[in-house]
Protein backbone atom coordinates (compact mmCIF):
# COMPACT_ATOMS: atom_id res chain seq x y z
CA UNK A 1 0.00 0.00 0.00
CA UNK A 2 2.73 2.43 1.05
CA UNK A 3 5.92 1.56 -0.80
CA UNK A 4 8.14 4.56 -1.42
CA UNK A 5 11.86 4.15 -1.85
CA UNK A 6 14.20 6.93 -0.86
CA UNK A 7 15.52 7.30 -4.43
CA UNK A 8 11.96 7.87 -5.66
CA UNK A 9 12.02 11.40 -4.26
CA UNK A 10 14.48 12.31 -7.04
CA UNK A 11 11.69 11.58 -9.54
CA UNK A 12 9.18 13.85 -7.82
CA UNK A 13 7.86 16.45 -10.25
CA UNK A 14 8.37 19.70 -8.35
CA UNK A 15 7.62 21.77 -11.47
CA UNK A 16 4.16 20.19 -11.71
CA UNK A 17 3.44 20.80 -8.03
CA UNK A 18 4.61 24.41 -8.28
CA UNK A 19 2.45 25.10 -11.35
CA UNK A 20 -0.62 23.70 -9.57
CA UNK A 21 0.15 25.75 -6.46
CA UNK A 22 0.41 28.93 -8.55
CA UNK A 23 -2.88 28.10 -10.29
CA UNK A 24 -4.60 27.65 -6.91
CA UNK A 25 -3.28 30.99 -5.63
CA UNK A 26 -4.30 32.66 -8.90
CA UNK A 27 -7.77 31.17 -8.53
CA UNK A 28 -8.21 32.35 -4.93
CA UNK A 29 -7.28 35.91 -5.91
CA UNK A 30 -9.74 35.95 -8.82
CA UNK A 31 -12.55 34.40 -6.76
CA UNK A 32 -12.00 37.13 -4.17
CA UNK A 33 -12.27 39.75 -6.91
CA UNK A 34 -15.37 38.12 -8.41
CA UNK A 35 -17.14 38.09 -5.04
CA UNK A 36 -15.88 41.44 -3.70
CA UNK A 37 -19.23 43.14 -4.17
CA UNK A 38 -20.90 40.49 -2.01
CA UNK A 39 -18.90 41.78 0.98
CA UNK A 40 -18.20 38.30 2.26
CA UNK A 41 -15.16 36.06 2.49
CA UNK A 42 -17.20 32.83 2.58
CA UNK A 43 -16.35 31.97 -1.03
CA UNK A 44 -12.63 32.40 -0.47
CA UNK A 45 -12.77 30.54 2.86
CA UNK A 46 -14.57 27.57 1.32
CA UNK A 47 -12.15 27.45 -1.62
CA UNK A 48 -9.15 27.81 0.70
CA UNK A 49 -10.40 24.97 2.90
CA UNK A 50 -10.86 22.70 -0.14
CA UNK A 51 -7.40 23.69 -1.41
CA UNK A 52 -5.72 22.97 1.92
CA UNK A 53 -7.46 19.60 2.21
CA UNK A 54 -6.54 18.85 -1.40
CA UNK A 55 -2.82 19.45 -0.85
CA UNK A 56 -2.95 17.26 2.26
CA UNK A 57 -4.49 14.49 0.13
CA UNK A 58 -1.75 15.01 -2.47
CA UNK A 59 0.79 14.18 0.25
CA UNK A 60 -1.12 11.03 1.18
CA UNK A 61 -1.51 9.95 -2.45
CA UNK A 62 2.19 10.48 -3.20
CA UNK A 63 3.02 8.13 -0.32
CA UNK A 64 0.39 5.65 -1.55
CA UNK A 65 1.37 3.13 -4.20
CA UNK A 66 -1.10 3.77 -7.02
CA UNK A 67 -1.20 0.03 -7.79
CA UNK A 68 -3.27 -0.27 -4.61
CA UNK A 69 -6.00 1.76 -6.34
CA UNK A 70 -5.89 -0.68 -9.24
CA UNK A 71 -6.55 -3.60 -6.91
CA UNK A 72 -9.70 -1.83 -5.70
CA UNK A 73 -11.03 -0.94 -9.15
CA UNK A 74 -14.21 -3.03 -8.85
CA UNK A 75 -15.28 -1.58 -5.45
CA UNK A 76 -14.40 1.92 -6.73
CA UNK A 77 -16.55 1.37 -9.83
CA UNK A 78 -19.48 0.10 -7.77
CA UNK A 79 -19.31 3.05 -5.35
CA UNK A 80 -19.26 5.47 -8.30
CA UNK A 81 -22.44 4.02 -9.77
CA UNK A 82 -24.17 3.86 -6.39
CA UNK A 83 -23.43 7.57 -5.89
CA UNK A 84 -24.88 8.44 -9.30
CA UNK A 85 -28.01 6.38 -8.63
CA UNK A 86 -28.34 8.09 -5.24
CA UNK A 87 -28.22 11.46 -7.00
CA UNK A 88 -31.11 10.44 -9.25
CA UNK A 89 -33.18 9.42 -6.21
CA UNK A 90 -32.15 11.85 -3.47
CA UNK A 91 -30.27 14.59 -5.33
CA UNK A 92 -31.15 18.24 -5.82
CA UNK A 93 -30.23 21.12 -8.09
CA UNK A 94 -32.72 20.70 -10.92
CA UNK A 95 -34.66 23.79 -9.81
CA UNK A 96 -31.56 25.99 -9.45
CA UNK A 97 -29.27 24.74 -12.22
CA UNK A 98 -31.43 22.58 -14.47
CA UNK A 99 -29.80 19.27 -13.44
CA UNK A 100 -30.12 17.08 -10.37
CA UNK A 101 -26.37 16.91 -9.78
CA UNK A 102 -25.96 17.54 -6.07
CA UNK A 103 -26.18 15.22 -3.07
CA UNK A 104 -26.44 16.20 0.59
CA UNK A 105 -25.07 14.00 3.36
CA UNK A 106 -25.66 15.68 6.72
CA UNK A 107 -24.35 19.27 6.50
CA UNK A 108 -22.16 18.51 3.48
CA UNK A 109 -23.35 19.11 -0.09
CA UNK A 110 -21.25 17.90 -3.03
CA UNK A 111 -21.37 16.87 -6.68
CA UNK A 112 -20.73 13.12 -6.88
CA UNK A 113 -19.94 13.35 -10.61
CA UNK A 114 -16.69 15.17 -9.80
CA UNK A 115 -15.45 12.20 -7.76
CA UNK A 116 -16.94 9.71 -10.21
CA UNK A 117 -14.63 11.17 -12.89
CA UNK A 118 -11.67 10.06 -10.79
CA UNK A 119 -13.20 6.69 -9.94
CA UNK A 120 -14.09 5.88 -13.53
CA UNK A 121 -10.66 6.85 -14.85
CA UNK A 122 -9.02 4.54 -12.27
CA UNK A 123 -11.47 1.70 -12.92
CA UNK A 124 -11.43 2.00 -16.71
CA UNK A 125 -7.62 2.19 -16.81
CA UNK A 126 -7.37 -1.06 -14.84
CA UNK A 127 -10.15 -2.73 -16.83
CA UNK A 128 -8.41 -1.88 -20.11
CA UNK A 129 -5.10 -3.06 -18.65
CA UNK A 130 -6.68 -6.39 -17.71
CA UNK A 131 -8.05 -6.81 -21.25
CA UNK A 132 -5.21 -5.24 -23.24
CA UNK A 133 -4.33 -8.43 -25.14
CA UNK A 134 -7.83 -8.83 -26.56
CA UNK A 135 -8.98 -5.20 -26.59
CA UNK A 136 -9.60 -5.16 -30.33
CA UNK A 137 -11.74 -8.27 -30.22
CA UNK A 138 -15.37 -7.18 -30.75
CA UNK A 139 -16.76 -8.88 -27.63
CA UNK A 140 -13.97 -7.59 -25.37
CA UNK A 141 -14.28 -4.07 -26.75
CA UNK A 142 -18.04 -4.20 -26.22
CA UNK A 143 -17.50 -5.16 -22.56
CA UNK A 144 -15.10 -2.24 -22.12
CA UNK A 145 -17.56 0.19 -23.72
CA UNK A 146 -20.45 -0.97 -21.53
CA UNK A 147 -18.18 -0.69 -18.48
CA UNK A 148 -17.16 2.84 -19.47
CA UNK A 149 -20.50 4.25 -20.59
CA UNK A 150 -22.86 2.94 -17.91
CA UNK A 151 -21.93 5.85 -15.56
CA UNK A 152 -22.25 8.26 -18.50
CA UNK A 153 -25.84 7.10 -19.00
CA UNK A 154 -26.61 7.80 -15.35
CA UNK A 155 -25.19 11.32 -15.69
CA UNK A 156 -27.28 11.97 -18.80
CA UNK A 157 -30.36 11.07 -16.74
CA UNK A 158 -29.67 13.96 -14.31
CA UNK A 159 -29.54 15.49 -17.04
CA UNK A 160 -26.03 16.97 -17.20
CA UNK A 161 -24.87 16.97 -20.82
CA UNK A 162 -21.81 19.13 -20.12
CA UNK A 163 -20.36 16.70 -17.58
CA UNK A 164 -21.25 13.76 -19.81
CA UNK A 165 -19.20 15.36 -22.60
CA UNK A 166 -16.17 15.45 -20.27
CA UNK A 167 -16.59 11.72 -19.60
CA UNK A 168 -16.93 10.88 -23.29
CA UNK A 169 -13.80 12.88 -24.12
CA UNK A 170 -11.50 11.20 -21.58
CA UNK A 171 -12.93 7.74 -22.34
CA UNK A 172 -12.15 8.29 -26.03
CA UNK A 173 -8.63 9.50 -25.20
CA UNK A 174 -7.92 6.46 -23.02
CA UNK A 175 -9.17 4.03 -25.67
CA UNK A 176 -7.12 5.81 -28.33
CA UNK A 177 -3.93 5.54 -26.27
CA UNK A 178 -4.77 1.89 -25.59
CA UNK A 179 -4.47 1.46 -29.38
CA UNK A 180 -7.91 0.38 -30.47
CA UNK A 181 -8.10 -0.14 -34.22
CA UNK A 182 -8.84 2.80 -36.49
CA UNK A 183 -11.88 1.05 -37.92
CA UNK A 184 -13.55 1.22 -34.50
CA UNK A 185 -12.74 4.92 -34.28
CA UNK A 186 -14.36 5.35 -37.69
CA UNK A 187 -17.45 3.46 -36.55
CA UNK A 188 -17.69 5.69 -33.46
CA UNK A 189 -17.42 8.88 -35.51
CA UNK A 190 -20.05 7.61 -37.94
CA UNK A 191 -22.40 6.63 -35.12
CA UNK A 192 -21.92 10.03 -33.53
CA UNK A 193 -22.78 11.86 -36.74
CA UNK A 194 -25.86 9.70 -37.36
CA UNK A 195 -27.08 10.30 -33.80
CA UNK A 196 -26.93 14.11 -34.07
CA UNK A 197 -30.60 14.49 -35.13
CA UNK A 198 -31.72 12.27 -32.25
CA UNK A 199 -29.60 14.27 -29.80
CA UNK A 200 -30.97 17.56 -31.15
CA UNK A 201 -34.63 16.60 -30.72
CA UNK A 202 -33.93 15.44 -27.15
CA UNK A 203 -32.29 18.69 -26.07
CA UNK A 204 -34.13 21.01 -23.69
CA UNK A 205 -35.11 24.47 -24.92
CA UNK A 206 -32.36 26.18 -22.91
CA UNK A 207 -29.75 23.87 -24.47
CA UNK A 208 -31.00 24.66 -27.98
CA UNK A 209 -30.88 28.37 -27.10
CA UNK A 210 -27.21 28.04 -26.19
CA UNK A 211 -26.43 26.57 -29.60
CA UNK A 212 -28.53 29.21 -31.39
CA UNK A 213 -26.73 31.93 -29.42
CA UNK A 214 -23.35 30.40 -30.28
CA UNK A 215 -24.20 30.52 -33.99
CA UNK A 216 -25.66 34.03 -33.71
CA UNK A 217 -24.09 35.86 -30.71
CA UNK A 218 -26.38 38.89 -31.14
CA UNK A 219 -29.56 36.80 -31.21
CA UNK A 220 -30.84 37.35 -27.64
CA UNK A 221 -28.35 39.43 -25.65
CA UNK A 222 -30.95 40.56 -23.11
CA UNK A 223 -32.05 37.07 -22.08
CA UNK A 224 -30.61 33.67 -23.04
CA UNK A 225 -27.45 35.20 -24.52
CA UNK A 226 -26.83 37.67 -21.69
CA UNK A 227 -24.07 35.73 -19.96
CA UNK A 228 -22.01 35.20 -23.10
CA UNK A 229 -22.55 38.80 -24.23
CA UNK A 230 -21.47 40.32 -20.91
CA UNK A 231 -18.47 37.99 -20.75
CA UNK A 232 -17.26 39.15 -24.14
CA UNK A 233 -17.72 42.80 -23.15
CA UNK A 234 -15.66 42.18 -20.00
CA UNK A 235 -12.81 40.48 -21.85
CA UNK A 236 -12.79 43.07 -24.62
CA UNK A 237 -12.70 45.98 -22.18
CA UNK A 238 -9.66 44.50 -20.44
CA UNK A 239 -7.50 45.01 -23.57
CA UNK A 240 -3.82 44.16 -23.03
CA UNK A 241 -3.15 45.12 -19.40
CA UNK A 242 -6.65 44.99 -17.91
CA UNK A 243 -8.61 47.50 -15.86
CA UNK A 244 -6.78 46.48 -12.70
CA UNK A 245 -7.41 43.90 -9.99
CA UNK A 246 -10.76 44.57 -8.21
CA UNK A 247 -11.46 47.35 -10.73
CA UNK A 248 -13.49 45.53 -13.38
CA UNK A 249 -16.76 47.29 -14.21
CA UNK A 250 -18.61 44.23 -15.53
CA UNK A 251 -17.25 42.17 -12.64
CA UNK A 252 -17.74 44.49 -9.69
CA UNK A 253 -21.21 45.68 -10.76
CA UNK A 254 -22.44 42.09 -11.23
CA UNK A 255 -23.19 42.30 -14.94
CA UNK A 256 -21.72 38.80 -15.51
CA UNK A 257 -23.88 35.91 -14.23
CA UNK A 258 -21.95 33.12 -12.43
CA UNK A 259 -18.74 35.10 -12.66
CA UNK A 260 -17.12 33.27 -9.74
CA UNK A 261 -17.77 29.83 -11.27
CA UNK A 262 -18.33 29.23 -14.99
CA UNK A 263 -17.26 32.70 -16.17
CA UNK A 264 -14.22 33.28 -13.97
CA UNK A 265 -12.06 33.70 -17.10
CA UNK A 266 -14.09 36.81 -17.97
CA UNK A 267 -12.96 38.28 -14.64
CA UNK A 268 -9.34 37.47 -15.51
CA UNK A 269 -9.69 39.05 -18.96
CA UNK A 270 -11.33 42.23 -17.72
CA UNK A 271 -9.14 42.93 -14.71
CA UNK A 272 -5.78 41.50 -15.84
CA UNK A 273 -6.20 41.80 -19.59
CA UNK A 274 -4.62 39.76 -22.36
CA UNK A 275 -1.42 39.34 -20.34
CA UNK A 276 -3.31 37.88 -17.39
CA UNK A 277 -5.15 35.46 -19.66
CA UNK A 278 -1.98 34.37 -21.45
CA UNK A 279 -0.23 33.92 -18.10
CA UNK A 280 -3.01 31.60 -16.96
CA UNK A 281 -2.87 29.60 -20.20
CA UNK A 282 0.92 29.33 -19.85
CA UNK A 283 0.52 27.79 -16.37
CA UNK A 284 -2.00 25.32 -17.78
CA UNK A 285 0.45 24.48 -20.58
CA UNK A 286 3.19 23.71 -18.07
CA UNK A 287 0.84 21.54 -15.99
CA UNK A 288 -0.50 19.55 -18.97
CA UNK A 289 2.97 19.08 -20.46
CA UNK A 290 4.18 17.61 -17.15
CA UNK A 291 1.17 15.29 -17.13
CA UNK A 292 2.04 14.03 -20.62
CA UNK A 293 5.69 13.65 -19.66
CA UNK A 294 4.73 11.41 -16.73
CA UNK A 295 2.37 9.35 -18.92
CA UNK A 296 5.08 8.82 -21.56
CA UNK A 297 7.74 7.81 -19.03
CA UNK A 298 5.49 5.31 -17.23
CA UNK A 299 6.24 1.74 -18.30
CA UNK A 300 3.01 0.54 -16.68
CA UNK A 301 -0.08 0.69 -18.93
CA UNK A 302 -2.41 1.12 -15.96
CA UNK A 303 -0.52 4.16 -14.67
CA UNK A 304 -0.09 5.64 -18.13
CA UNK A 305 -3.80 5.29 -18.96
CA UNK A 306 -4.79 6.91 -15.67
CA UNK A 307 -2.60 9.92 -16.35
CA UNK A 308 -3.90 10.19 -19.93
CA UNK A 309 -7.47 10.09 -18.61
CA UNK A 310 -6.80 12.88 -16.13
CA UNK A 311 -4.95 14.90 -18.77
CA UNK A 312 -7.88 14.62 -21.19
CA UNK A 313 -10.30 15.61 -18.44
CA UNK A 314 -8.33 18.75 -17.57
CA UNK A 315 -7.78 19.62 -21.23
CA UNK A 316 -11.50 19.44 -22.00
CA UNK A 317 -12.38 21.63 -19.01
CA UNK A 318 -9.78 24.24 -19.93
CA UNK A 319 -10.60 24.30 -23.65
CA UNK A 320 -14.38 24.36 -23.20
CA UNK A 321 -14.46 26.92 -20.38
CA UNK A 322 -12.12 29.44 -21.98
CA UNK A 323 -13.66 28.75 -25.39
CA UNK A 324 -17.22 29.40 -24.24
CA UNK A 325 -16.15 32.57 -22.42
CA UNK A 326 -14.56 34.11 -25.51
CA UNK A 327 -17.26 32.82 -27.89
CA UNK A 328 -15.40 29.94 -29.56
CA UNK A 329 -17.55 27.21 -27.95
CA UNK A 330 -21.22 26.95 -26.88
CA UNK A 331 -21.92 27.55 -23.19
CA UNK A 332 -22.09 24.27 -21.26
CA UNK A 333 -21.52 25.25 -17.61
CA UNK A 334 -18.08 23.59 -17.47
CA UNK A 335 -15.90 25.16 -14.71
CA UNK A 336 -12.24 26.13 -15.06
CA UNK A 337 -9.79 23.94 -13.07
CA UNK A 338 -8.26 25.59 -9.98
CA UNK A 339 -9.91 28.90 -10.89
CA UNK A 340 -13.68 28.43 -10.65
CA UNK A 341 -15.30 28.47 -7.23
CA UNK A 342 -16.42 25.05 -6.01
CA UNK A 343 -15.11 22.99 -3.11
CA UNK A 344 -15.96 19.61 -4.66
CA UNK A 345 -14.39 20.57 -7.98
CA UNK A 346 -11.22 21.94 -6.37
CA UNK A 347 -10.79 18.90 -4.15
CA UNK A 348 -11.31 16.42 -6.99
CA UNK A 349 -8.80 18.24 -9.21
CA UNK A 350 -6.13 18.14 -6.52
CA UNK A 351 -6.79 14.43 -5.93
CA UNK A 352 -6.11 13.88 -9.64
CA UNK A 353 -2.81 15.73 -9.31
CA UNK A 354 -1.88 13.57 -6.31
CA UNK A 355 -2.49 10.36 -8.27
CA UNK A 356 -0.49 11.67 -11.22
CA UNK A 357 2.43 12.56 -8.94
CA UNK A 358 2.22 9.06 -7.44
CA UNK A 359 2.51 7.54 -10.92
CA UNK A 360 5.44 9.83 -11.74
CA UNK A 361 7.39 9.10 -8.60
CA UNK A 362 7.16 5.34 -9.08
CA UNK A 363 7.98 5.13 -12.76
CA UNK A 364 10.71 2.63 -13.48
CA UNK A 365 13.09 3.33 -16.31
CA UNK A 366 13.80 0.45 -18.66
CA UNK A 367 17.16 -1.22 -18.01
CA UNK A 368 19.15 -3.53 -20.28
Amino acid sequence: MFNLKKKSYKKFDYILLLSVLLLCIYGLVMIRSATLSKETLSFVKTQSLATGLGFFLILILVLLDYEFLGKLYIPIYIVCNVLLIAVLIFGFGDDQWGARSWLRIGPVSFQPAEFVKIGLIISLAKYIDNNKEDLNQPFTLLKVLVFAFFPVGLILLQPDAGTAMVFIFFIAAMLFVAEIKWKYIGYAIGAGLLSLPIIWFNLDDYQKDRIYNFIDPERDVSNTGLQAYQGRIAIGSGKIFGRGLFEGVQTQFNYIPEKQTDFIFAVVGEELGLLGGLGLIFLYFIMLSRFIRIAKKSTDLFGSLMVIGFTAMFLFHIWENIGMTIGLMPITGIPLPFMSYGGTFQLSNLICVGIILSVGIRREELTF
